[in-house]
């Protein structure tokens, strides 16, 4: 049975946030939830696969990817494996990760997992609506049988949305009201890929300015809007997702009665700053 880690990782890693200059030719990218587009993520269970949207990338190629992926209540996979390593975070619904002997642990909205490639597993779901972010540094994305098993020296986290740790930005005032963060993996140095979770207060309004080459965000929790122009405003529902190339400027805020929560990947620094 794997490890279920406490969040640990947060001594480990260095500064998020960081003062930058902003460039004017960068490229933002906004889909909504509701404009993603649906097929089987292994065709060959018919009916019984569960279904996937491409957010970025190409599950198909070679490069990094990340999309959306929906199972139905009472959905249990078979024991299988994977060619390649993936990210995951529970966007809705409850969904289980693990060994195929082990207790069913049911992982919540906000809930961040690894599966580690070759090592054998099950996936599972309960709830009307179940819905994870899954993310791979290269594919193609595969589901193999288990006599193809193989051990690539990872180790897989479970990561329970209770056992979060969330924290100050750093060279920020300590706010209990505040834009919170929570490291999940990687490293925060320049050029090297990250990924964190931010937390917006319910009426947050205001921007995050990064300062990687790449930039990706996809709504976890909570509804938010993003401003696209002067003139155009989009609302996010969880799924939704917007992304930048180059050092850029992402106007947010938090519009639903409950506190909005950010994936976010990027290759840098950010920094969230309110109005």
């Amino acid at each position: 049975m794997r490890t279920h880690l406490p969040f640990a990782l947060v001594t480990t890693l260095a500064t998020v946030c960081s003062s930058m200059e902003v460039a004017a030719e960068s490229i933002n990218e906004v889909i909504l939830a509701s404009e993603v587009e649906w097929e089987q993520l292994n065709p060959a269970r018919g009916n019984k696969s569960p279904m996937a949207a491409t957010l970025w990338g190409d599950r198909k190629g070679v490069v990094p990817t990340g999309f959306l992926a929906k199972f139905v209540d009472g959905f249990s996979s078979p024991p299988h494996i994977h060619n390649v390593t993936y990210r995951a975070v529970v966007i809705s619904g409850g969904i289980h990760n693990d060994d195929p002997n082990a207790a069913a642990m049911w992982m919540p909205a906000g809930s961040f997992w690894t599966q580690p490639k070759g090592e054998v597993h099950i996936t599972a779901a309960k709830g009307k609506n179940n819905v994870a972010l899954v993310e791979i540094d290269k594919g193609p994305y595969l589901v193999l049988p288990v006599d193809k098993t193989f051990d690539s020296g990872e180790r897989p986290i479970n990561l329970d949305a209770s056992n979060i740790v969330w924290v100050d930005p750093p060279g920020t005032s300590a706010a209990s009201n505040g834009p919170k963060v929570a490291y999940l993996w990687g490293s925060q140095q320049d050029g090297q890929s990250n990924g964190t979770f931010i937390k917006l207060p319910t009426g947050f309004t205001g921007k995050i300015q990064s300062a990687g080459s790449t930039f990706r965000a996809v709504v976890i929790k909570g509804q938010s809007q993003y401003q696209v122009s002067e003139t155009e405003v989009k609302r996010l529902e969880p799924g939704s997702y917007f992304s930048s190339m180059g050092s850029s400027i992402h106007i947010v805020s938090s519009i639903s009665e409950e506190e909005s929560i950010l994936y976010i990947h990027t290759n840098g620094s950010y920094e969230i700053m309110s109005n």
